[in-house]
């Protein structure tokens, strides 16, 4: 498997990806996925036509295949429409480095999650972040930053409950 920090660059057509979604998608071509060494997801940081980087799963899609989803948000900073062909750039990531925002960092240390939260699976917390990372209102992300605390707490209570 590529491992952390590995760089790979490719170029394909921005695709609908599912009518009425707010994503688009972008076929990993099969030389990526071969060098990738995996057929499970992989969490990359991305860039298109050398845009703004974001965090994202390069997700399964069977046979062998990997696409990228490209949100609406995305794709309206990089200018990118359907049928567009773009340069993707990726960076391999390890899932075990998440790098918690600090207004998360505080709610957990207020509600003594921290610990319960740093015991999460790496996917769980990179999965937490990025919904907290990728809105927009405050409102939103106050409600997301709440929703990973209750992560911990319950993973917590599950540990626990948890015959020995």
């Amino acid at each position: 498997m590529a491992t952390a920090g590995t760089k790979l660059s490719f170029q394909a057509k921005l695709e609908n990806w599912a009518e009425g979604m707010d994503y688009c998608a972008i076929a990993v071509p099969s030389k990526i996925t071969k060098a990738l060494g995996t057929k499970k997801a992989v969490l990359v940081m991305a860039s298109l036509n050398g845009g703004e980087p974001f965090q994202v799963s390069l997700f399964p899609a069977g046979g062998g295949k990997h696409f990228i989803r490209v949100r609406a948000k995305v794709r309206k900073q990089a200018d990118l429409h359907e049928g567009d062909r773009v340069k993707v750039q990726i960076t391999v990531l390890d899932r075990a480095d998440v790098d918690l925002p600090q207004d998360l960092v505080a709610a957990l240390k207020a509600e003594g999650a921290l610990k319960d939260f740093n015991g999460l699976t790496p996917g769980k917390k990179n999965y937490a972040v990025r919904k907290i990372n990728d809105v927009a209102k405050p409102e939103t992300r106050k409600k997301r930053i709440a929703e990973a605390v209750e992560l911990a707490l319950r993973e917590s209570e599950r540990k626990r409950d948890r015959p020995k």
